[in-house]
This record gives C-alpha cells, structure tokens and sequence, in this order.
C-alpha cells in the first residue's frame, strides 16, 4: 500500500517538489557558506521523493550551532516552506481521499521549519 501511495505522490507533484529541492540544495552547495543548508535541502528532496513509509524524528540535540543554523533557515526561508506545506496540507485534508497526502505534508512542514537536529527514519 505505501508503494501505491508513494507512486500517486510521485505522479501528482512529489516529482515536481522533489525537484524544487534538488535545484535548490545543488545551488546551495555550489556556495561554501550554503553547504550545510544545500544537505538539510537534500533531506527535504528525498522525503518529498517518496514519503509514506518514513519518519521524521529528532536527534539528540545540536547545540548552539544547530539553533543558529534553524535560525537562519528560518528567516532564509524555511517559514515560508513550512507555510506552503502546511496550506497544501489543508487542502488535501478537505477530501477523505486526500488526508493520506495531507498528512505527508505535515510531515514536510515538521521537516521544513527545523531540519537541523531531525532526522529521516525508513519503516
């Protein structure tokens, strides 16, 4: 069932998403400063390439440099990526079709606001 799934997400906008992400890390990591947000970016790609199936968790803390660095994201742009995954959530959330994917989204959204210090797990 959660390759069913993963194959729908994929079809109807994960590739597309997924995309966004993978142009985005790869312009980041060009840049020496941007190598730490290019990798976070990297995590976002693969989770929005195939979600079901996967947990995002916390790791043991970061420290000052892993707040620093959700700090930066945040005013960078990880706001705004939480924000569209959030409104793309409640949409999906509308039909009982689509709360599988909304839920996928909020799992994006978690990701999205703080990548530093969460990591991916595989069911």
């Amino acid at each position: 069932m959660k390759f069913i799934a993963n194959v729908i997400w994929l079809v109807f906008g994960g590739l597309l998403i997924s995309l966004m992400y993978l142009i985005a890390s790869i312009f980041l990591i060009l840049t020496i400063v941007g190598i730490p947000f290019g990798i976070q970016t990297l995590k976002l790609a693969s989770l929005a390439m195939w979600p079901f199936g996967r947990e995002v968790y916390i790791d043991s803390p970061q420290g000052c440099i892993g707040i620093f660095l959700n700090i930066i994201w945040i005013l960078c742009g990880g706001f705004w990526i939480a924000v569209a995954h959030l409104i793309f959530g409640a949409l999906f959330a509308i039909t009982i079709i689509g709360i599988p994917f909304a839920l996928q989204h909020f799992k994006l959204a978690s990701i999205g606001i703080l990548p530093f210090g969460r990591s991916i797990k595989f069911d």
